[in-house]
């Protein structure tokens, strides 16, 4: 497992621009978000598109653009996991953990059905579907490394990723107005929040500008959410293998449980046991974020804009459907379970 995050010497040499190009991009993002305020993986994504020159073939940087996009990703989505633990479970509360599991589960279910409605393909369904109900642009990379690979698979990523974005930070600002309209207590406004808002941060963000429990109730909400992630990827590889959706469709057969899961799975039960102290995954969590940064960035330099914009206004429309879904979800569970 281990092997496969850490490339050889001459892998490294050669990948060295690519990677310093997408660190810059990531730093520069963080900058702008630190100073105006807009989401850095936002802006990561947008910084890369127009660099995507540096991606065409022949160029230096292409290698190391690449391995990024890739490897870099894994490594921070596995270093996810140091931050999830059973002791989050109980500390919820049964109603609450069914509440979010049903939510992801539905809202998957709701994007594959939904989706022959705007003509797109069940890959496409998993990826939004699976971004929306978990945890946005991180699960989306997750999800994509296991779908089987076609000529849109980049593109279908990169919208996924701009588009969960930029429905997180219109849900930081609305959604805390919606739940004090709703009248929900601190703690359900938490759940709310944890419940719907796709990215991490932006659940941060949107609980704590209500009040301190709100936050910390949003933010554990929010990681009972990404703990799905293992789960999900598993049953997409075991689903996909037993029907042989990848041969049919010509794509190349993904692997059953990609290695960086094994990494978030092995370091949550670590994490679980108490064998991760709060500093270190306080640190892996530090470190997870701007691994996906700067894997977001490279993602963006390798994807022509113009090839993005060809997805579509229905696919558009669906992933918007799915968002609206789970809020609605989440707003009835608490009010019948309240």
């Amino acid at each position: 497992m281990i092997s496969t995050l850490i490339p050889s010497r001459a892998t490294l040499g050669e990948a060295f621009p690519g990677f310093a190009v997408s660190v810059l991009v990531a730093a520069t993002a963080q900058f702008l978000s630190d100073h105006y305020g807009a989401p850095a993986m936002l802006l990561a994504l947008l910084l890369g598109l127009a660099l995507n020159f540096l991606a065409e073939d022949g160029t230096r940087t292409a290698p190391g653009i690449a391995f990024t996009a890739r490897t870099v990703l894994r490594l921070g989505v596995a270093l996810l996991g140091a931050r999830i633990s059973v002791d989050m479970l109980a500390a919820l509360g049964a109603r609450s953990i069914v509440l979010v599991v049903a939510g992801v589960v539905l809202t998957i279910l709701f994007a594959l059905f939904a989706t022959r409605f705007v003509g797109r393909s069940w890959r496409f369904a998993l990826l939004t579907g699976g971004s929306v109900a978990i945890c946005g642009a991180s699960a989306a990379m997750a999800i994509a490394a296991v779908l089987p690979k076609h000529e849109k698979s980049e593109r279908d990523l990169v919208f996924t990723v701009l588009s969960v974005t930029v429905l997180s930070t219109v849900a930081m600002v609305v959604y805390p107005m919606l739940s004090n309209a709703f009248g929900f207590t601190a703690r359900d406004s938490g759940v709310f929040l944890g419940g719907t808002i796709h990215d991490v941060a932006q659940v941060v963000g949107a609980g704590f500008s209500i009040g301190p429990e709100a936050g910390e109730t949003a933010t554990l909400v929010k990681l009972i959410r990404v703990s799905m992630l293992a789960p999900v990827v598993l049953c997409f590889s075991l689903v996909i293998r037993s029907r042989g959706l990848a041969d049919t469709e010509g794509g190349k057969a993904p692997p059953l449980l990609p290695s960086f899961v094994l990494g978030f799975l092995a370091l949550a039960a670590l994490n679980s046991f108490g064998l991760v102290p709060a500093w270190a995954s306080d640190l892996a969590g530090q470190l997870s974020r701007w691994a996906l940064l700067i894997s977001i960035a490279a993602v963006g330099i390798k994807t022509s804009l113009g090839k993005m914009l060809e997805v579509g206004t229905g696919a558009i429309g669906l992933i918007v459907a799915e968002t609206v879904f789970l809020g609605v979800f989440v707003v009835a569970g608490l009010h019948f379970l309240g």
